[in-house]
């Protein structure tokens, strides 16, 4: 039994995202991309071998070059909502406890919390707003 070419690359695509599942590297299901196209032009335009290859390297090398740097920037970039203690980051409190070095108490967000001054020498006062900078455990870290 002889296998035709476009069935040899719809194999090699299918052990691409195989390994794409196994692995989540996202260039193996480019490659597989590239391996189904080659399959068309082997299957419904009769391309010969160095045409198959051809169109397998392009496809492949055209979506690594246009989608992993589109996938770094994604990557890059903060999450736009801020959950959970990273919310609280750069939000202001009122001292409901006198806060220094040693500790005090705020209310942030509705919530008593714990307190520390980031700088040993300042203390803020009762009724002062002050900026959480930093949580650290159940300790707001305050300047």
């Amino acid at each position: 039994m002889d296998i035709d070419a476009w069935l040899w690359w719809l194999i090699g695509a299918a052990a691409l995202g195989i390994g794409l599942v196994i692995t989540a590297m996202p260039e193996l299901g480019m490659l597989a991309v590239g391996a189904v196209a080659a399959a068309v032009v082997s299957g419904f335009f009769g391309g010969g071998a160095v045409a198959q290859v051809a169109v397998f390297a392009i496809v492949s090398t055209a979506l690594i070059a246009v989608v992993r740097p589109i996938a770094n920037r994604h990557r890059a970039q903060r999450p736009q909502l801020a959950t959970g203690v990273d919310a609280l980051k750069g939000r202001q409190a009122v001292v409901l406890e006198r806060v220094d070095a040693s500790g005090g108490r705020i209310k942030l967000a509705g919530e008593v919390w714990s307190a520390r001054a980031l700088d040993a020498g300042r203390a803020y006062e009762v009724g002062q707003e002050v900026d959480v900078v930093d949580i650290e455990g159940a300790t707001a870290i305050v300047m």
